[in-house]
């Protein structure tokens, strides 16, 4: 038995181009994207790894700005790698591609002090923010590509760190 295919069908199966190597390389964050289960959540883990290991040589003083260095990094580096996966994929939102949680976590560590319990504290928060995604962040998924696929998370960030900011203001966090 034959069936023959109609012209939406041949349009979909057009195969996809690879995405460029740096592309794959920046959106997994060297490869950390492929760890399963939850690759967001492994991805924000190395991060904050990342970042107590680099603290170790930044003075206090700089660190704010370094943070804040790495996670526009990731975004203007992740918005055109995360939109190069996607369309090679033909997938809306990867789960494997992480830069957009690598820049939410960087984001939230902004003016933190670099304690086990503030970096702790700090990936509980981006990451419930990010599952949770509250108003409006769930309607920035809806923004097209990579643009799409990173602010979302950048939102995450942002309101984690928020949370932290006043935790630390009260005095409920330690500096």
């Amino acid at each position: 038995m034959t069936t023959s295919r109609s012209s939406e069908d041949s349009s979909s199966a057009v195969p996809h181009l690879p995405a460029p190597r740096w592309a794959t390389v920046v959106a997994t964050f060297f490869g950390v994207g492929r760890l399963w289960p939850g690759p967001g959540s492994w991805a924000s883990a190395v991060t904050v790894l990342v970042w107590w290991i680099l603290t170790r040589g930044i003075t206090p003083n700089w660190q704010p700005w370094a943070a804040l260095l790495l996670a526009a990094l990731a975004v203007l580096a992740g918005i055109p790698a995360a939109t190069r996966v996607a369309r090679a994929t033909a997938l809306k939102d990867p789960q494997f591609v992480v830069i957009d949680e690598v820049a939410g976590q960087f984001i939230t560590l902004i003016a933190v002090p670099v304690s086990w319990k503030s970096l702790l504290l700090g990936f509980i928060l981006f990451r419930g923010f990010d599952i949770l995604k509250p108003p409006p962040l769930h309607s920035l998924e809806r923004l097209p590509e990579g643009v799409g696929i990173v602010t979302d998370d950048v939102g995450a960030g942002l309101y984690a760190l928020a949370v932290m900011q006043l935790l630390l203001h009260f005095g409920l966090l330690p500096r």
